[in-house]
């Protein structure tokens, strides 16, 4: 089983799919060529015999040293061996329109001896490819065939050894050795060979063209642009959905039931990536998004997900995978997430934030993107009161979540807004009726007037991390003291461990469901720093943030959660919900320090029928 840790990884891709590329230099988790195919390798869930691609020196001494080129996805390993010094670089051409993966091998010192090892296993490791060698010495080529999908090697000549292929080469001083990786449907002929150099070139231009657009100031500048990155690079580049992570079934829980697949598009997560982005001025991000939702929850409101398949599938089936044993013996390995049936109702308060953010960066409303939004609010009329399964997908009984149903008021918001300050039709009298009525009802039933907090949901006492978006949406100041009992509250509740990490809420409860604990849950903590940040505990919102920052790996890489005994990454990555905050967490830290960061939204804070605006709520690009 895979043993290495979920931290090791560095992600490279091209905006269709992605590969994680271990410290060791092993590729053990790729799919080809959309991130939610079948796994060409699937290592990482099991062991080198569910495929992989190693490409390191053959000397077991070698000392590796890696990082991103600036401002790319462009990966730079160099390695140091008894005799010499190389150097890896591995990138996904992007703009090719084809998955295809490079490793380039220049020597830089000395003589290095450099072993490749290539064991395809199409379909999460369920097919067993036939391959065959065609091309001659000058440009060999290695074919692996399965089903639909086929792959061509270049570059260098594999011989087959024991169900896997093998190629050894030694790199002098300015030598280059080029191995590329491609993708392509069976029943069609190889593509032709990409120019590596133009390649490189390209992807190094296109991802620095890209990044020149961001305004990040302040001392977490550096970590919201790796973030901002790899917010990017799970944008899928045609259809614009943003996939919550590039995995499944990386545990939250090592060895228990907690494994779930992520590589599909969350309207709350990609409402809030969306948002990080519009935060630092990606117009066209914002477009591409609206033109992605527009095209899934075309129809009926009544028949919205709350996630769906990069192009907008509403089919999600989860099925289980009993060939792979699971990272960590975790099992078991899921494939398609059956919470797309689930119903919650904060995905409606994103999904409409988000939009008027896109508006107040100047995307201008069509007749059909706002006729989509008055239908989601004409659907939200009808069901406000029902409960749902909450922002965690709470696999047990449906209740009144207090986020869900600040999310509620926020919809009927952004709606009266849409109204009142962009001029559209809209029925704003009913609208702000509805929103004071979700408010009085939050009022009465979501406050635990004996602990001076908001509570998790109506029928407890519990906290839950989520309400600490409530400033963010213009539900409450970060100062006023009903927030103010509320962090008290999830401080002695769920902050955890000498570092006091915030849990998402305390699984001993047994409400959600599943058997089994967690481990802090990285986005959660990122809003208490914004939260501080927010209300003038700034040296309180810096400490936590230099922690949260610390977790991430050598490359600025973040997983879902962290095992605070250990350091290890827990669960799926990279994860967009944890770079997304934290995102929105440096730049609510550096308006607190007086620079001028981001898309600042105002925020209505409501006190009965009065429409009033404060700064005390602005926020640094994440609607809830």
């Amino acid at each position: 089983m895979s043993t290495n840790g979920i931290e090791d990884h560095a992600l490279i891709g091209d905006t269709y799919t992605a590969a994680l590329v271990r410290r060791d230099g092993m590729i053990d988790w790729a799919c080809l060529p959309r991130f939610d195919s079948p796994s060409t390798f699937a290592a990482l869930l099991g062991d080198e015999h569910h495929g992989h691609w190693s490409l390191r020196p053959t000397d077991p001494g070698a000392t590796a040293v890696r990082r991103y080129e600036d401002d790319t996805l462009v990966l730079t390993t160099v390695w140091t061996t008894s005799t010499g010094v190389a150097e890896v670089t591995e990138f996904m051409p992007v703009g090719a329109h084809r998955a295809t993966i490079v490793r380039r091998v220049r020597g830089l010192q000395g003589t290095v001896e450099m072993r490749q090892i290539l064991r395809i296993r199409f379909d999460y490791a369920r097919a067993l490819p036939w391959m065959r060698q065609i091309g001659d010495d000058e440009a060999p080529e290695l074919i692996a065939t399965a089903g639909p999908g086929s792959i061509v090697v270049r570059g260098i000549r594999f011989h087959a050894d024991d169900h896997r292929h093998m190629a050894t080469t030694s790199v002098h001083d300015g030598d280059v050795v080029d191995t590329t990786l491609t993708w392509y449907p069976s029943h069609r002929e190889p593509p032709e060979p990409i120019d590596i150099d133009a390649a490189l070139h390209q992807t190094t231009t296109w991802w620095r063209d890209w990044m020149s657009t961001a305004r990040t100031e302040g001392r977490y500048a550096e970590a919201s642009r790796r973030s901002l990155l790899l917010l990017r690079a799970m944008t899928h580049g045609e259809t614009g959905g943003v996939v919550a992570a590039a995995t499944t079934s990386l545990p939250e829980d090592p060895g228990g039931e907690r494994n779930w697949d992520y590589r599909y598009v969350w309207l709350r997560d990609a409402s809030l990536a969306l948002a990080s982005l519009i935060a630092h001025g990606y117009r066209d991000e914002a477009a591409h998004w609206r033109g992605w939702l527009l095209r899934a929850i075309a129809g009926d409101p009544a028949d919205v997900q709350i996630m769906y398949g990069i192009a907008g599938e509403r089919e999600l089936p989860e099925r289980e995978l009993d060939n792979l044993p699971g990272y960590a013996d975790s099992k078991p390995v899921r494939v398609g997430n059956g919470a797309y049936t689930q119903y919650q109702g904060d995905v409606f308060g994103e999904v409409l934030s988000a939009l008027h953010d896109a508006r107040e960066l100047g995307v201008e409303e069509n007749a059909d993107s706002w006729a989509l939004q008055r239908a989601l609010l004409g659907y939200v009329e009808q069901h406000w009161q029902e409960p749902d399964n909450g922002i965690w997908e709470m696999r047990g009984p449906r209740r009144h979540f207090t986020h869900s149903r600040a999310m509620i008021w926020a919809a009927f918001d952004r709606g009266v807004a849409a109204v009142e300050e962009f001029g559209l039709e809209g029925p704003v009298d009913r609208w702000r009726s509805l929103r004071d009525q979700v408010r009085a009802e939050i009022e009465e039933h979501g406050w635990n007037a004996e602990r001076q907090s908001y509570r998790q949901h109506y029928d407890t006492d519990e906290v839950d991390a989520s309400l600490l978006v409530l400033p963010q949406i213009g539900y409450v100041p970060a100062h006023d003291p009903r927030m103010l009992g509320t962090v008290a509250a999830i401080e002695q509740d769920l902050r955890t461990g000498s570092d006091g990490l915030v849990l998402r809420y305390r699984t001993s409860s047994g409400f959600d469901g599943l058997s089994g604990s967690e481990h802090p849950f990285l986005a959660c903590s990122f809003w208490l720093v914004e939260q501080y940040a927010a209300s003038g505990r700034v040296e309180d919102a810096e400490r936590l943030m230099d922690v949260l920052v610390g977790y991430a790996n050598d490359v600025g890489m973040l997983s879902e959660e962290i095992d605070i005994a250990t350091g290890h990454h827990i669960g799926n990555t990279p994860q967009a919900l944890s770079h997304l905050t934290l995102v929105s967490a440096a730049d609510a830290i550096a308006r607190a320090r007086g620079a001028a960061v981001g898309h600042r939204t105002r925020l209505a804070v409501h006190d009965g029928g009065t429409r009033s605006w404060t700064g005390e709520g602005e926020r640094a690009g994440m609607p809830g």
